[in-house]
């Protein structure tokens, strides 16, 4: 399995352990404290996306731009993003975005206390609401300075943990409230990547919705390029344009002539506003 968000050997150990269209508003309903908020219409892509450790180079995602994919993920902060980004500046984001890709901005944010392995970053019961804020404010500053515009959503990446350890889990989602809190301050829409069998599973069916992502991206590999045929939870969750799937992982292609490792991707989601 590739290492996309941390290290290869971290993401083995946490999996064993545990076309486009502008809409205004979809997937920010479910957030009691936007409602207050004017907020930018929502940029949607609904097709194939993929997400690889580092952004590709230009002259790749020119070759790649062939129509089999609309939309990349793009690791833009975090201290337990897993790979060097020298491809990934505002010049870049402007160039792709020039080219008609549609970029979905990822954070690897602190990770859960009951997680196995080490990252530069965990959070913890007691640092978990300042953490959440501290690195949404990061987020929105690497979002905003490679030219991802107020009303992008920030998918906030959370590896599979043990969602059934109540205190664990409890610190995890006053994590996740407050980086979300922090960023609909700032105007940004609030996403969220996990498990089926942990991490989202905790954002999806937690009994309290307030200040929980609206916008999920759901880890299940089955090869399904679907947002709907396999979703896991109740149909009313999520809808409006705010789920996305990652059904497959370490898909080697050719597109263009450019060979790439990438993961698949279904989306109908939020993506960056870039023009």
């Amino acid at each position: 399995m590739a290492g996309h968000r941390q290290s290869k050997k971290f993401r083995y150990i946490a999996w064993t352990a545990a076309g486009a269209a502008v809409v205004a508003g979809a997937g920010v309903a479910a957030t009691a404290s936007m409602a207050a908020t004017t907020w930018p219409a929502q940029k949607t892509f609904t097709g194939r996306a993929f997400d690889t450790c580092t952004a590709p180079s230009l002259s790749a995602m020119k070759a790649w731009h062939t129509g089999f994919y609309g939309a990349a993920a793009v690791y833009v902060g975090g201290k337990n993003r897993g790979c060097g980004q020298p491809n990934l500046t505002a010049s870049w984001v402007k160039s792709v975005s020039s080219l008609g890709w549609k970029l979905i901005p990822i954070y690897v944010g602190a990770q859960p206390p009951c997680q196995s392995g080490a990252n530069p970053e965990k959070l913890t019961a007691a640092t978990a609401a300042s953490l959440g804020a501290a690195d949404a404010a990061d987020a929105v500053a690497k979002a905003s300075a490679l030219g991802m515009k107020a009303g992008s959503p920030v998918y906030l990446d959370m590896e599979a943990y043990d969602s059934t350890n109540k205190a664990c889990n409890d610190a995890v989602l006053t994590y996740v409230r407050a980086f979300d809190k922090a960023l609909h301050a700032k105007t940004y829409r609030a996403g969220y990547y996990g498990f089926t069998s942990s991490s989202a599973k905790a954002v999806a069916t937690a009994s309290d919705k307030t200040d929980l992502p609206g916008n999920l991206w759901y880890a299940l590999y089955d090869k399904q390029n679907t947002t709907t045929a396999d979703w896991p939870w109740g149909a009313t969750q999520f809808t409006g344009h705010s789920r996305a799937h990652q059904y497959m992982v370490n898909s080697k292609e050719t597109h263009g002539g450019v060979t790439l490792t990438v993961d698949r991707d279904a989306w109908d989601a939020p993506v960056a506003v870039t023009g």
